[in-house]
């Protein structure tokens, strides 16, 4: 008897002690619009929006960070302050192919940054079959899995059907990444709008938006934790965008 009680004993002890499950990996997905080409009605200068995103990223530290209307020489310090990571900008275009510059000579563009312990091929660009009749041509960037597969974009500011079109190739383009995938950036599309950012949202797949024209999009894989605005005080005319999901 004495010897089934300790058996008994020892289960009970190993039960209580043996972990539970793997612990859920954090991902946080910081969104930025930083308003840099130097051309456009939001620019407040080149130093106050770099500073403040510079500032936001240390304060949210974020595993993926994607950044519309920026400048190519944005990289490094954006990259810098997310810490080891891979990058990849992408330039938007006209319609002959050229790079569209910023006013300081750089492309102009979008930039997607995944830390070292999620990052994994090499990045993949491109640009859409759908374009408005401006001479900005909406292109897109998308860094495959390590850990978490990610995608970032700009769509068309001047069309909504166009926009609309845009998002349905990326998100389609993005069903199809390996492993935990997020898409994330300024959609030009608001929910329940006209026309609804909601209708390019594919199976598989949620969305969530700052209220306005930012969006991130999430792979089931993914759970949902929160959704937080961040004042940018002014330097740029969106808020920082942060969700935090788990893996």
């Amino acid at each position: 008897m004495r010897s089934v009680v300790g058996v008994l004993l020892l289960l009970s002890g190993l039960l209580l002690t043996a972990p539970s499950a793997a612990a859920a990996t954090t991902v946080k997905v910081l969104q930025l619009n930083i308003c840099h080409s130097g051309y456009a009605g939001c620019y407040a200068g080149a130093e106050p929006v770099m500073a403040k995103s510079v500032s936001v990223i240390g304060s949210t530290k974020p595993q993926v960070l994607s950044v519309n209307e920026a400048c190519s020489g944005d990289v490094p310090r954006l990259q810098a302050a997310v810490g080891p990571s891979q990058a990849v900008f992408v330039a938007a275009q006209t319609r002959d192919g050229a790079p569209v510059t910023c006013t300081n000579g750089q492309q102009y563009g979008n930039i997607l940054i995944v830390v070292d312990g999620l990052a994994g091929g090499p990045p993949a660009t491109g640009r859409y079959t759908a374009q408005d009749s401006s001479n900005e041509m909406r292109v897109w960037a998308c860094l495959p899995a390590g850990g978490v597969s990610a995608c970032t974009t700009h769509l068309s500011s001047k069309s909504g059907t166009t926009a609309l079109a845009q998002c349905k190739e990326l998100l389609g383009r993005a069903v199809g990444l390996p492993g935990p995938t997020v898409v994330s950036g300024d959609m030009n599309l608001r929910y329940q709008g006209s026309p609804n950012v909601q209708d390019c949202n594919p199976s598989g797949f949620y969305r969530k938006g700052d209220g306005a024209l930012q969006h991130v999009f999430a792979s089931n894989a993914l759970t949902f934790v929160s959704g937080t605005k961040i004042s940018m005080s002014g330097t740029t005319d969106h808020p920082a965008w942060l969700v935090t999901v788990t893996a």
